[in-house]
């Protein structure tokens, strides 16, 4: 069997309100984001306190957590384009490095 050969990506998990995924989305394919996963009805606690992860009335009343790797030339540009939304919305990213193995599905 051949060595896996592991390549340096950030991967950023963006947390904010059900209701901007289309905006984060959004902006995820306009910087040139491969691909990305979504997971729906977060609970946890954070500053506002405790967050219970279920559809009240819609899924845009839920958080949602958005994961991602890119290549480091991408998180400047895409934290740069959720600033703005981050200054007027609650939410928060995480980017932290990893090595993945199979680079071509995550760059151009």
């Amino acid at each position: 069997m051949q060595n896996l050969k592991l390549n340096p990506l950030k991967k950023l998990e963006i947390i904010l309100e059900g209701e901007h995924m289309e905006f984060a989305t959004d902006l995820l394919d306009r910087a040139g984001v491969k691909g990305y996963t979504i997971v729906n009805q977060l609970s946890g606690k954070g500053s506002h306190g405790f967050y219970e992860g279920h559809v009240m009335f819609n899924e845009d009343d839920v958080l949602i957590m958005i994961i991602t790797a890119v290549p480091e030339a991408l998180v400047e540009p895409i934290v740069e384009g959720f600033t703005p939304f981050f200054n007027k919305h609650s939410g928060v990213i995480f980017i932290s490095d990893i090595q993945v193995s199979r680079l071509v599905k995550f760059t151009n």
